[in-house]
């Protein structure tokens, strides 16, 4: 399957994935609030849950980078990939 779905019916090509962070322990370094701030700005994070935030994907789209912000842990996205693909970078 090419697609990761996430919450709220997103679904993101595995092909555009960068990293998957964990959002509580990315979140504390000056380079990660940057970029949330530069996406922000641009309108490049997109919530794709109603609960609290445990996760975000960076991807680079074909037009623009995004984040999605998910309610979904870090183990349980690299699941869902099945291992078929090597983001460049997953960090908890």
């Amino acid at each position: 399957m090419r697609y990761l779905q996430l919450e709220k019916g997103e679904s993101i090509d595995k092909n555009e994935i960068i990293g998957i962070f964990d959002i509580e322990s990315a979140s504390i370094s000056l380079a990660t609030k940057e970029l949330f701030k530069r996406k922000e700005d641009e309108h490049g994070v997109v919530s794709v849950s109603n609960d609290l935030p445990k996760s975000f994907i960076l991807c680079d789209g074909e037009f623009t980078d995004t984040v999605y912000i998910s309610g979904i842990s870090v183990d349980s996205i690299k699941k869902r990939l099945n291992n078929e693909i090597k983001p460049l970078w997953i960090k908890k």
